[in-house]
């Protein structure tokens, strides 16, 4: 399968939203439940984490039963919320800018709000620890995943190869494959490297560092770059030593998380899902540890021009964040 640029992402997009324009909203993707919860792709955080939360909203709002479903990821969880097939997204921050921006491929500006800023991605670029690939730029000519179609991994990881001077359609032989996938691929020698923008430790990262050796690349050097083009969205961030077994520290990108719903959903609920959230916090982390990070007085805190939903920020204001 070919490199993907931005060209190839605003194809992808306009696509999405014509696809999801089409869905009955008798018939959404989370199923039966009378909420649904746009997550990830197996084998990632946002599905775990957006289980466990679902759960507990299903226990916490019982006249609201909750279902997660299986998605792409930050792309598609947004249109699927302004789309109205879905009712919470888990998103990075970077696509959520575009998406109410109307940038990047998106048609248009979206109405969307955030219930929360719940904790941060870690971009990692795994290679075999024999590999030769050092940096980026190294992935010329090389089998990379890029993440799966319309995910935020996607997303930064085209970001991340242009800032190395690389034009993701010409320079790379890309494959859009989900973390688990790109897993299998990197343990079999179908590609040499992947991206994947998620929380640490992620689940099938650790699976693979307890049997195969791998590194993760330093991507210190492309932050500034990134940062004067798209924004703030974009932090210093590390994978520290035993994070994954076996694996070196190494400088990278963060991103955060966040909660999003659509600006019309009704004051009472989203203060009521932003309470649950923060009440049960206990209970998300004895399910993904990502969840121990909950905190209100940081959760409110979003980057330009991202803005809460008035029901979250009356949560806030109660809570003294």
């Amino acid at each position: 399968m070919g490199g993907r640029g931005s060209a190839w992402l605003a194809g992808a997009l306009a696509a999405a939203a014509v696809g999801l324009a089409g869905c009955s909203p008798n018939d959404p993707p989370g199923g039966e439940g009378d909420l649904s919860i746009a997550t990830g792709g197996a084998g990632g955080v946002y599905q775990v984490y957006g289980g466990a939360l679902a759960d507990q909203m299903t226990r916490g709002l019982p006249d609201r039963p909750t279902t997660a479903e299986t998605t792409s990821a930050s792309v598609d969880n947004l249109l699927l919320v302004a789309s109205g097939e879905s009712d919470v997204a888990f998103t990075l921050a970077d696509t959520a800018i575009d998406a109410v921006e109307g940038a990047a491929g998106f048609e248009r500006p979206l109405e969307l709000r955030a219930l929360a800023k719940i904790y941060s991605n870690v971009t990692q670029v795994v290679v075999p620890a024999d590999s030769d690939i050092e940096t980026v730029a190294d992935l010329e000519d090389r089998s990379v995943s890029v993440g799966a179609p319309n995910s935020g991994t996607e997303v930064i990881a085209l970001r991340l190869l242009e800032a190395a001077g690389l034009d993701p359609d010409e320079d790379v032989d890309g494959a859009g494959l989900g973390v688990g996938e790109s897993v299998a691929a990197l343990r079999d020698g179908t590609i040499d490297a992947f991206f994947w923008s998620g929380g640490v430790p992620t689940g099938s990262i650790t699976d693979l560092a307890s049997t195969d050796e791998i590194r993760l690349l330093d991507l210190s050097d492309a932050l500034p770059r990134l940062q004067e083009r798209y924004g703030e969205a974009y932090q210093a961030a590390e994978i520290e030593e035993g994070d994954y077994e076996g694996t070196a520290p190494a400088k990278t990108i963060g991103v955060p998380n966040l909660l999003m719903v659509d600006a019309e959903m009704p004051d009472a609920l989203a203060y009521d899902i932003t309470k649950l959230l923060f009440d049960r916090k206990d209970q998300l982390a004895a399910v993904t540890p990502q969840a121990e990070s909950l905190d209100p007085a940081d959760a409110r805190e979003l980057v330009e021009p991202l803005r809460l939903h008035p029901g979250a920020q009356r949560y806030y204001e109660e809570a003294g964040g």
